[in-house]
């Protein structure tokens, strides 16, 4: 065969196998909602940023969110394997070129005693042997069906799958700052409360003693008052020991001890909710990196797929040798010879095991397409709850304000009624109990409503979208 006939074979391959690589994007085969069901979305606000903590306008929040970036072992992880997955990549699309190898070698055989024998270059005349050689090879794999192409593909679609993952760890660990603080920060707020309802109590306990040694109370009442001021204290040290496990819970975020956290320097009322636009549903496809992790996975199952399908069919291979060698290492370029080779290998039997590779990969593309399916419904799920958790805190807030409202009236007159004499120390009792459920739960109605901003943020892909 004559250069011009060997260089169009050889075109015409590599033709072949470029196109025969044709992955098309995969598809879910759901219909996104039109619209979220809750009337608390908005579309006329802007959808999150990436620095969607910033919106909160806390300047501590930001400093422990820089500092978990910074310092998370978790999220240091996830950069490694995303490195992994960068060498994986440079692996497998390196059969895509031809594979160049240079050898250099010398040898040297001494005859210790007898004649020797056919396999030896020494000899009883010639006792010793000495020889040098260097060499150039050079193969490939011609890619007809597409399979190093497409394991290439597999490859980088792990790639930006671990790119994903990373950014799904991360705004997981950012949003568990941004809670874990918000908790710790509601908690002191409870010990306050706390604190705060147990003085007024002793002041009342006061009073009661007071009347009860001139005679105008009741033993009785003496000791309900008691036992109400140790029903308070004992929520002081409740509270302290979980605003304790929440500064535990924030400082691992952070990746450090907890005897290094500075203490609480802002009160939850300083921390504000933004408002959020919601876009809708089908933005969140595009927003939301674990979702855009599974699609890449499913992308790399279905590549895997025409891998193994490339398998099953015959494989053609060239290779070229350039080498020379001689006698002494200063004449070892002095007999140059060239080798080329081509060679072709098909299976014949082996047992149903390509066929089952095969089927494997099928099944391994269908887990992903349900995975992929799952993790778009979740996401969908996550939006709808965050923005019915929020619609349901609103709603309980500005009927709590009015509660805590009315219960201090209520007691501050009830108090007033009952150091004239004109009330039974039953109604200031219960009048306390009133006040401080009220406050501990509008305190707990702030936290929420704070979270569930988090939570719809989280939802919303934290101000994430796909790389274009």
């Amino acid at each position: 065969m004559n250069l011009p006939s060997r260089l169009s074979v050889l075109s015409i391959s590599l033709f072949i196998a470029a196109c025969s690589n044709t992955l098309t994007p995969p598809q879910s085969g759901l219909q996104a909602p039109d619209a979220w069901q809750s009337h608390t979305a908005t579309l006329d606000q802007p959808l999150p940023q990436q620095d969607w903590w910033q919106q909160f306008s806390s300047v501590v929040l930001d400093q422990l969110i820089e500092q978990a970036r910074q310092n998370s072992f978790d999220l240091a992880a996830a950069a490694a394997r995303v490195r992994q997955a960068q060498a994986s990549a440079v692996i497998a699309g390196a059969p895509l070129l031809p594979e160049v190898k240079f050898g250099l070698d010398g040898s040297r055989q001494r005859l210790l005693h007898g004649n020797g024998f056919d396999q030896l270059d020494a000899s009883s005349r010639e006792r010793t042997s000495t020889s040098f050689n260097t060499r150039l090879s050079a193969s490939y794999e011609i890619d007809f069906w597409g399979g190093k192409a497409a394991a290439r593909d597999s490859a980088l679609f792990d790639l930006d799958a671990s790119r994903y993952d990373r950014q799904t760890v991360e705004l997981t660990l950012l949003s568990g700052v941004a809670n874990s603080y918000l908790q710790s920060l509601a908690l002191a707020e409870q010990v306050r409360i706390a604190q705060l309802n147990l003085a007024n109590a002793e002041d009342v306990l006061r009073l009661v003693q007071t009347r009860y040694d001139s005679g105008s109370a009741t033993a009785l009442e003496l000791a309900q008052q008691r036992s109400l001021i140790a029903g308070q204290a004992r929520q002081v040290p409740l509270f302290e020991q979980q605003l304790q496990e929440a500064r535990i819970t924030l400082a691992t975020l952070l990746g450090e001890p907890v005897q290094t956290l500075a203490p609480i320097q802002e009160s939850l009322d300083g921390v504000h909710w933004p408002e959020i636009g919601s876009g809708v549903p089908s933005e969140l496809l595009s927003r939301r990196p674990d979702i855009a992790a599974a699609e890449a996975r499913l992308a790399a199952a279905q590549a895997n797929v025409q891998v193994a399908r490339a398998a099953m069919l015959p494989s053609l291979t060239l290779g070229a040798d350039l080498g020379s060698g001689a006698d002494t290492f200063a004449q070892i370029l002095r007999s140059p010879y060239y080798t080329l080779s081509a060679g072709l290998a098909a299976p014949i039997f082996n047992n149903g095991r390509l066929r089952a590779e095969r089927d494997k990969a099928r099944a391994q593309q269908e887990e992903l397409l349900q995975n992929y399916r799952s993790s778009i419904v979740a996401g969908f799920a996550d939006v709808e709850k965050a923005l019915n958790a929020i619609s349901g805190v609103d709603n309980q807030r500005q009927w709590q304000d009015q509660e805590v409202e009315q219960a201090r009236t209520a007691f501050t007159l009830s108090e007033s009624r009952y150091r004239a004499g004109a009330e039974t120390l039953l109604t200031v009792l219960e009048t306390q109990r009133t006040l401080y459920q009220a406050q501990d739960q509008q305190a707990q109605l702030r936290l929420a409503r704070l979270q569930g901003s988090v939570a719809l943020y989280k939802a919303l892909g934290g101000g994430w979208q796909v790389p274009q």
